[in-house]
């Protein structure tokens, strides 16, 4: 069973955000390498922080599981990651997808006490506090993920208000969030979730959108990566990293880039309008310390992927990484965001 904890705004306006446990790593989302690349290389000792690089066992998955009767996994991404990562993707987030779904959330039935939005695998809280502040209205956020302590993060550093200055409040539920069922949403105004959909499986994504489906209630779910990266200036290795990368995405039978498109096929069979909106990462010489752990990632996973590209990826990232200090990388990361707007329940249309 899920553990539930409600969490109301009382901590005044301004009061400092707990910081994160150094080297604790939490539950979130995108895999992105692997960890011992150093600056040089990949043997040089220094860690990738937990979440920007891949499973550290291999076989392991990376989702976001609290299984009954099953050992419960470590959790597997660093707050410090999340942390890093945050204003690129607040930045990088389609605000195209905005409009219609105000749209939407204006026509579905009224609730008492305003929008309730699920936030599955919410990490530390990113999306809330990019998509609570650009709504209007009241609004409850059920925040779900396995690790109770990116729970508590999340939580306290919630927004408070919401665009017109209603009320924000929040409660953490944590348990499996690839087994959710319509029941878990009842009530349920908004789905989100931010770089969930690649570390799912065909299967789970179904039952996301038959959830939701049920539910009657849209979903925004954003920054699902795509496989296409660029690099300027380029390099010849670019393009055989990024094959290695993908096909490291999709081990263990996880969607990885194919992930939107799944999504997509899930949603509509389910009777959902779906909309597609790109929100590519632009990283330039401002995100040298996000666009550094980024390859460190990139290349560790294409390596553990592809064993036999180490000594050219050696040099490879070394390159990289001395460009990127001096201010001479930039590096686009695509990304999709995925707006499914399921039939209310409610007879709105």
């Amino acid at each position: 069973m899920a553990e539930a904890t409600v969490f109301s705004q009382h901590t005044p306006q301004g009061t400092a955000s707990p910081e994160p446990r150094p080297a604790v790593p939490g539950a979130g989302r995108e895999p992105h390498g692997a960890a011992g690349a150093g600056p040089g290389g990949f043997s040089e000792g220094f860690e990738v922080i937990p979440g920007a690089g891949p499973a550290q066992r291999p076989g392991e998955r990376p989702t976001l599981r609290l299984r009954e009767g099953e050992p419960e996994e470590p959790p597997r991404y660093a707050p410090e990651w999340l942390r890093l990562r945050e204003p690129a993707d607040a930045a990088a987030r389609s605000a195209d997808s905005l409009d219609p779904l105000r749209i939407r959330l204006a026509n579905l039935p009224s609730r008492h006490g305003g929008l309730v939005v699920h936030d599955l695998g919410c990490g530390t809280g990113s999306m809330g506090r990019w998509l609570a502040p650009l709504l209007d209205g009241a609004q409850h956020w059920v925040l779900h993920d396995r690790d109770p302590y990116l729970l508590h993060f999340a939580a306290v550093a919630a927004p408070r208000a919401a665009a017109d200055g209603s009320r924000v409040t929040v409660e953490t539920r944590r348990g499996d969030v690839a087994r959710l069922t319509p029941d878990a949403l009842t009530g349920a105004s908004l789905v989100t979730a931010s770089a969930l959909l690649d570390v799912l499986t065909r299967e789970e994504v179904d039952t996301l959108a038959a959830a939701c489906a049920g539910a009657g209630c849209p979903a925004l779910l954003t920054l699902s990566v795509v496989g296409r990266v660029e690099l300027t200036p380029a390099d010849p290795l670019d393009a055989e990293l990024t094959a290695a990368f993908n096909d490291h995405q999709r081990r263990s039978g996880l969607l990885g880039p194919d992930a939107v498109g799944a999504a997509c096929e899930a949603f509509a069979a389910h009777g959902a309008t779906v909309h597609t909106y790109p929100s590519p990462w632009r990283l330039g010489p401002e995100h040298r310390e996000l666009t550094a752990q980024w390859l460190r990632g990139w290349v560790g996973a294409a390596v553990e992927q592809r064993p036999e590209l180490k000594p050219r990826a050696d040099r490879y990232l070394a390159e990289r990484l001395e460009a990127c200090a001096a201010g001479e990388l930039r590096v686009v990361v695509h990304h999709s965001d995925l707006l499914a707007l399921s039939r209310p329940t409610g007879g709105a249309g």
